[in-house]
């Protein structure tokens, strides 16, 4: 549904009301009883698991997409790891020199699983007529690190600064490629994460991670499609880089303080965050979600634009129990 986003965030800010659009696709794929490993590989699959939270959780003011961090890299030719309970991995690396960089060709669309996640948009932007749906991407240096190895990268960035450059345009290039297909499907914006940025300094987070996403938000946001860049890896230390994008929204991990970091973002943005998605959405009990969350609203209650959030993906095996209990405190909140 086409819907005007700058108008629909400028709603939530006016509103006294807090919002919660949590990350979340996975508890759909185990309520429909299907595997992490079909969801991921089967469009269908993983539009069902979008569609069952959106009726369970109506108080969801967006749908989202899986966060998957290995789409990408695989349509590139990296190898990745499937299984039925856990999230895909990247194996090994793809490239190993600067010379395999400048031999990198950046893909086609209709390469790996980037088809059945263009399916699962196209269908679930044609379902969905009461809130919006974002899709999910990766952010550029995170594709980087994935193709040549996260530790290896953050050496190459030093020693050869213009190799690295050259790569992350051409991860630049085939994410702005697969967000223009995204928006094509009727998606109304992307959560592009972008957590390895999170490993550098506020500097170097803005050379080679912020200025490349500033690209594609010049390019493709607009009234109908907004940019979410989440980045799990900031402390707080890379805000301001992160905010440089122009993004329409920010989405925070919980590695870092949501009442800091709500300083350096525009009171005309989102910022999205960050009930820990292990410890408390997964592992934790109700109880320990209702304080969590009852505290987090308490220490953000003088920032209009603060939306209630997981700060990741909410894993596999979460319990339906901890996402209804984390719904009825903000409930309890609002009143």
């Amino acid at each position: 549904m086409k819907i005007n986003m700058t108008q629909w965030m400028e709603g939530i800010i006016r509103q006294r009301a807090v919002t919660a659009i949590p990350i979340m696709t996975h508890p759909g794929i185990e309520m429909n009883g299907n595997t992490v490993r079909e969801a991921v590989s089967d469009g269908k699959v993983h539009y069902d698991a979008v569609m069952t939270l959106m009726h369970r959780y109506p108080e969801s003011a967006a749908a989202a997409t899986i966060m998957d961090l290995t789409t990408e890299a695989e349509a590139f030719g990296a190898e990745v790891t499937f299984s039925d309970i856990a999230v895909p991995a990247v194996s090994s690396r793809l490239l190993d020199s600067v010379e395999a960089i400048h031999a990198l060709q950046v893909p086609s669309l209709s390469t790996g699983r980037i088809p059945a996640y263009l399916k699962t948009n196209l269908m679930a932007a044609k379902a969905i007529q009461d809130r919006p749906l974002l899709a999910g991407c990766i952010g550029p240096f995170s594709l980087a690190g994935r193709l040549y190895d996260m530790s290896e990268i953050m050496v190459l960035i030093y020693e050869h600064p213009d190799a690295a450059h050259t790569l992350l345009q051409k991860c630049t290039d085939f994410i702005e490629k697969y967000c223009q297909a995204l928006k094509a499907t009727g998606a109304n914006g992307v959560v592009m994460a972008e957590p390895a940025a999170g490993l550098m300094s506020n500097d170097d987070c803005l050379t080679f991670s912020s200025e490349y996403v500033k690209r594609i938000v010049d390019h493709l946001q607009d009234d109908t499609f907004s940019i979410v860049l989440h980045n799990c890896g900031n402390t707080g230390h890379c805000t301001q880089a992160m905010v440089y994008t122009g993004a329409a929204a920010y989405h925070f991990g919980n590695k870092c303080v949501m009442s800091e970091v709500l300083k350096d973002v525009p009171s005309t943005a989102l910022a999205m965050g960050n009930i820990d998605p292990v410890s408390v959405f997964k592992d934790g009990t109700p109880e320990e979600m209702r304080t969590a969350v009852l505290e987090l609203l308490e220490s953000t209650k003088d920032y209009p634009n603060f939306v209630l959030s997981s700060g990741c993906d909410t894993p596999p095996h979460t319990p339906p129990e901890n996402i209804d209990a984390f719904f009825e405190a903000l409930k309890e909140w609002n009143r």
